[in-house]
């Protein structure tokens, strides 16, 4: 009898294995190119995902108490600089511009009084110097009687006291004199100190009631509303918030491990959560962050402390971005969002530029043409 040997079966498909090892080859290949191009040829380059929109909240409070009457605009309307945004009840604003109008027009009836009080007192002392002169011929012409016997003694002692009384007649009127001239010495109707005083409580009243009126800063969206009608306000109140959406920035808070390379003037890219990775917004950091964030917190880290435990710390870097880009595609302050630096230009300073005003200065009422065009009116019309 014979005996049959079975085959072995196969150990493993060929096809499969020599499959894997193509794949691990090309995964190893791809691995490779993808170190040498983000290693070796790419651009140098710092990217964080820790950053965010960020832009200014200009308040709207109030300058002055009052009662609001009108509200002109709302959380998520657009606005321009300028644009009304809400109205106070201006009745006594309104009585007082009335009070400081009068005063303005006593004070310039007072002040041409006195004007004229000056010249009288100048033919006053006209008058009295020739009343002084009179008594004393007449006194000479008697004692020269006198002398003859033609001319009593009490007749003589009577020409001294009127020389005695128009000199002190003269002494009184000068005195006067001295007195309406020091009010009015050096100054004329519009300048005397008395008008002035009026005029400045006419600007004064003119600003609060100026007051009564608010109007928007500058262009942006409204936010934060919390005033009513009719509520009572008290000055510096806060009543609203106006963003201006076009000149918000990226704080991009980098780890201080990131910082070495970072420059003034360095292009980024930023990338929104908002749109996705498809819309990318580009511009140029403009400045560094003077301390982390952990140096300013309202309780900052006690790092001399047995527990400290050493934590890698972050910077914020502003990031300021292409207008046009933010006015086709606008973002809201808070988004998150990806920032990237390109870092292979390093020329610029690692701290900001010199400090520029960012906004012009907000119209304090002072200076109306209108206010000052009717302080001329109420001076001309009693002067």
């Amino acid at each position: 009898m014979t005996d049959t040997q079975t085959p072995a079966p196969p150990t493993g498909n060929p096809t499969r294995k020599r499959a894997l090892t193509v794949l691990s080859v090309v995964v190893v290949i791809g691995a490779i190119v993808w170190a040498v191009f983000h290693f070796l040829l790419a651009a140098p380059e710092q990217e964080t995902d820790d950053a965010y929109i960020a832009g200014d909240v200009v308040a709207i409070t109030a300058r002055d108490p009052g009662q609001v009457t009108d509200i002109h605009a709302d959380n998520t309307q657009v606005v321009k600089a300028g644009q009304p945004l809400i109205d106070l009840d201006a009745a006594t604003a309104d009585v007082g511009i009335a009070s400081a109008e009068a005063e303005l027009a006593r004070a310039v009836r007072a002040t041409r009084s006195d004007f004229s009080k000056l010249g009288e007192t100048s033919a006053a002392v006209v008058q009295a110097q020739a009343e002084l002169a009179r008594a004393q011929n007449d006194l000479k012409r008697r004692r020269g009687a006198a002398a003859e016997g033609a001319v009593s003694g009490e007749e003589l002692g009577h020409a001294a006291d009127q020389v005695k009384v128009a000199s002190a007649t003269l002494a009184l009127v000068r005195s006067q004199q001295a007195q309406s001239q020091n009010g009015v010495a050096g100054t004329t109707v519009s300048n005397n100190p008395a008008v002035m005083a009026a005029i400045a409580a006419y600007r004064r009243a003119a600003i609060t009631r100026s007051h009564m009126h608010v109007v928007a800063p500058i262009d942006g969206v409204v936010a934060q509303r919390t005033v009513q009608l009719g509520q009572q306000v008290s000055a510096g109140m806060p009543l609203m918030a106006v963003v201006p959406l076009d000149r918000v920035w990226v704080d991009a808070n980098f780890r201080e491990t990131q910082l070495r390379d970072l420059r003034i003037g360095q292009p980024a890219t930023v990338t929104a959560d908002m749109y996705g990775d498809d819309l990318v917004y580009h511009g140029h950091v403009v400045g560094l962050g003077a301390g982390s964030g952990n140096a300013f917190a309202l309780l900052p880290a006690q790092n001399a402390s047995g527990n400290w435990i050493k934590i890698t710390q972050r910077v914020p870097v502003r990031i300021a971005l292409d207008k046009a880009e933010l006015q086709r595609n606008p973002l809201r302050v808070g988004l998150s969002v990806n920032a990237t630096v390109d870092t292979a230009n390093r020329s610029g300073t690692m701290v900001g530029r010199p400090a520029t005003a960012a906004y012009r200065g907000l119209s304090t009422g002072a200076g109306d043409p209108a206010v000052e065009a009717k302080i001329r009116q109420i001076i001309a019309a009693n002067r």
